[in-house]
């Protein structure tokens, strides 16, 4: 499974870009006026950091906006994708843009009948957004699990990329259904590495070398 980072900030993409855990970026018009700055700089920095897809979002809500301004921002780099709304627009969109070798993510997906749709327009990405299902008390997954069912009858090219991860075990759960990518906030990536049993461990390791009385290993070797 693929794992892309749900943010805009510029050191976070540059922290788990260096450690070789980011297959691509996903940003929305909140992520991007979080960080504030120039909007188009911090674009155009995220897109050469990350040789992976990155999902730029249109702002326009209507199709011939979202065309105006999805390829604009094809423009920025080969690896962009653009994402549009999941509304009629945005569906007409989608079929315009491939037309054109563009690729897109449909985002704000809350059901399986909006995934398959999507896959029918043409998307390359299908963002069902999980967490905020939790939120009103359904059961995210479910959506997914459904629209992996869905996607494996047919061969639409279109991945299920799994949006508003709120922690870890999201991510576990979207492992084992099997979607293609997950995309998470850096907070929730960091917990991931992380594990108390692995700090103990770590500090039980070194305190005893320290009884060795020994700064290094010595090595012996042999001529």
């Amino acid at each position: 499974m693929k794992i892309f980072l749900d943010t805009a900030n510029l050191d976070s993409i540059r922290k788990y870009n260096d450690l070789g855990l980011v297959d691509g970026i996903t940003t929305n018009p909140s992520l991007l006026a979080k960080e504030g700055g120039d909007v188009e700089d911090i674009m155009v920095e995220i897109v050469r950091t990350v040789k992976g897809p990155i999902s730029l979002e249109v702002i326009s809500t209507d199709f011939q906006g979202m065309i105006r301004e999805g390829r604009t921002l094809s423009k920025y780099g080969k690896n962009v994708v653009v994402k549009v709304p999941m509304t009629p627009d945005g569906l007409k969109a989608v079929r315009a843009l491939r037309s054109e070798q563009i690729r897109t993510n449909v985002t704000l997906i809350f059901s399986a009948n909006q995934a398959l749709l999507a896959a029918k327009a043409g998307s390359s990405y299908v963002s069902p957004f999980i967490g905020r299902l939790d939120d009103i008390g359904d059961i995210g997954m479910d959506v997914v699990k459904d629209i992996k069912t869905i996607f494996s009858n047919y061969d639409f090219e279109c991945e299920i990329l799994v949006a508003s991860v709120r922690h870890p075990l999201h991510v576990i759960e979207a492992a084992k259904i099997g979607a293609d990518i997950v995309t998470l906030p850096p907070d929730v990536l960091g917990k991931m590495m992380a594990h108390p049993l692995t700090d103990i461990g770590l500090a039980r390791f070194l305190e005893d070398w320290k009884k060795t009385k020994s700064s290094t290993p010595k090595i012996t070797v042999e001529r």
